[in-house]
């Protein structure tokens, strides 16, 4: 692994190594880890998952949460072997993706967020950990994870609503309510057959819950399947101030026009000022142009140039840049174009930023890539 070395633009440490990109951010009393593992040569996802362990373990951290893109079959015996290979017991959140694998080729992945020098509480529904919370001294943060209906049977469209119901009694556990929630991921299977559906849920959730008339929170509404055998996972993220100047805000974006002007219920991106520093959350980006429609039809490589132009104007907008990136995901409807979109990496410089890729359909037939990150920038 290569030296620690201090971030260019804010106030964390990286490290590289193959499959594994480690970012730990000092504040207060804590540390907080972001860790990026994905395929190194000659390994799998049970490779990464050694990766990561050794990593945490090194550390002494707690894990807050857990994403894992590209479980082989998707079948909860493939949960209980990686399971097991973590040593047979874990406590918190893990969100278990399936991905797709067009032309043989499996996209995969696994990210962490986890902290040092603050205790973990953890949220618990029918008898699974979906969620953890912990306070920074600022404002009491509360992450969740792997929630789905119990009920299968359910439609799509009730299924959703049940997660959303799910999400609100979780965040209750934190003494939280859904006003608190500034950024959601929502993984539907098969979500070219229903994304509509789903957003006439989330718009009427929002409607009751007066989200409208706050801040809607940044969100990632992509294909996936996943462990479970649900119609949909929900990942989200709470955060409820002690401090005044903790503040969150709806952030736009300067190339597109507001995603509820073709009635999707997300805010382009969300900012948190957390004192010592800023978090911004990008929502889930592809190529669509000002007026709202798909741009570039068909040519993979300049929906992904358009992509990261409006990622990167976000970014500027807030004085921040690429490398003040802690987490990444690139949505790509055809695994077998995963080839331009390294070539748009490595021809920008950016091929030690932390993120998966991983095969997804996204929410419209026609376009062919999406990304969404996370960044922070220290506060002088």
């Amino acid at each position: 692994m290569h030296a620690p070395t201090h971030h260019p633009a804010a106030a964390i440490q990286s490290e590289v190594a193959p499959g594994l990109k480690v970012l730990q951010l000092r504040h207060h009393d804590l540390v907080e880890w972001f860790i990026t593992a994905t395929p190194r040569p000659g390994g799998d996802l049970r490779a990464m998952f050694a990766d990561v362990h050794r990593r945490v373990n090194e550390a002494g951290a707690t894990i807050v949460c857990m994403d894992v893109f590209g479980i082989p079959n998707g079948k909860r015996a493939d949960v209980r072997l990686l399971h097991q290979e973590w040593g047979g017991a874990w406590d918190w959140p893990v969100t278990w993706l399936v991905e797709g694998a067009s032309g043989g080729i499996a996209l995969t992945g696994v990210q962490v967020h986890a902290l040092t020098g603050t205790l973990v509480r953890r949220i618990r529904l029918d008898g699974r950990t979906v969620g953890s919370v912990y306070d920074d001294g600022h404002a009491r943060h509360c992450h969740l994870g792997d929630l789905w209906p119990a009920d299968r049977k359910l439609s799509r469209s009730q299924q959703a609503r049940a997660t959303f119901d799910l999400m609100e009694t979780a965040l209750a556990q934190a003494d939280m309510k859904f006003s608190h929630v500034v950024r959601t991921w929502f993984y539907l299977d098969r979500l070219l057959e229903w994304y509509g559906e789903f957003n006439q849920v989330r718009n009427q959730f929002f409607r009751e819950r007066t989200v409208f008339d706050g801040l809607v929170p940044a969100s990632t509404g992509i294909s996936g399947g996943n462990a479970a055998g649900a119609a949909i996972i929900a990942d989200a993220y709470a955060i409820a101030p002690h401090d005044p100047r903790v503040r969150a805000q709806a952030v736009p974006s300067p190339l597109q026009c507001p995603a509820l002007e073709y009635g999707s219920s997300f805010s382009r991106a969300v900012e948190v000022d957390l004192v010592d520093h800023r978090a911004l959350y990008i929502s889930g980006t592809a190529s669509i142009e000002p007026g709202g429609r798909t741009a570039h039809v068909g040519d993979i490589r300049a929906q992904i140039e358009l992509t990261m132009q409006v990622a990167g104007a976000i970014l500027e907008s807030r004085q921040m840049n690429w490398r003040d990136t802690t987490r990444a995901v690139a949505y790509i409807k055809h695994a077998a174009a995963a080839p331009a979109w390294r070539d748009w990496l490595a021809a920008h410089d950016l091929c030690d930023l932390p993120v998966v890729t991983t095969e997804n359909d996204i929410c419209r037939d026609d376009l062919l890539f999406e990304i969404e990150l996370d960044a922070i920038r220290s506060v002088a």
